[in-house]
């Protein structure tokens, strides 16, 4: 595993370009999201996604959630009516972060969602990572980091220690991070929202 400590209010062209070439080889990156630290591919890379399960011994019925960079590369993914994406505007520019579940279109990889039809996505608000994602251009997976069943790492210190069999490529040392969890709500059908999370 290869490490490199970042100031998330400075970041250089040097680190995303590190970043975004290991995402682009296919790589896992350990990485600050708007919300804790995670496990995270690009999305349209099933054999990157089938190792995140493997890294986190993770159940392949339980989905994994994607970040987006704006509504053109939601839309391009999810199925997104013009009130939704009202509801979304709205509740994307609260101060909390929300996760959202929305009807997918089927041309992400099936392991994603576990074979559904619904997918959770975000778009987060941090620089860093809407950066990552243009330069990406792809949307990319946000899975808390941590084994399956145990509690989320608020730090990157100890990974050699944790992950004993199978490694991330990648961590990107930001510090300790102590936010929760984003909220995940149900907007499919914006008469009946479902607060899954809060």
């Amino acid at each position: 595993m290869e490490t490199i400590k970042i100031n998330l209010k400075k970041i250089t062209k040097n680190e995303i370009d590190l970043i975004i070439g290991y995402l682009k080889r296919g790589k896992i990156i350990v990485y600050p999201t708007d919300t804790i630290y995670g496990l995270g591919c690009l999305a349209t890379n099933r054999k990157a996604i089938n190792r995140i399960f493997k890294i986190k011994g993770r159940e392949r019925r339980k989905p994994l959630l994607i970040l987006v960079n704006g509504f053109k590369m939601l839309k391009k993914y999810c199925f997104v009516s013009k009130e939704q994406e009202k509801y979304l505007a709205k509740i994307w520019k609260s101060a909390r972060p929300a996760s959202v579940i929305l009807r997918k279109k089927g041309n992400l990889p099936a392991e994603l969602t576990a074979g559904g039809e619904t997918i959770a996505v975000r778009l987060p608000k941090v620089k860093f990572l809407i950066k990552i994602l243009n330069e990406a251009n792809k949307p990319i997976v946000s899975t808390s980091l941590n084994l399956s069943g145990q509690k989320s790492l608020d730090s990157v210190s100890r990974l050699d220690n944790y992950f004993k069999k199978r490694k991330p490529d990648l961590i990107i040392d930001a510090g300790v991070m102590k936010a929760k969890p984003s909220r995940l709500i149900d907007v499919r059908d914006l008469k009946n929202i479902v607060i899954l999370r809060r």
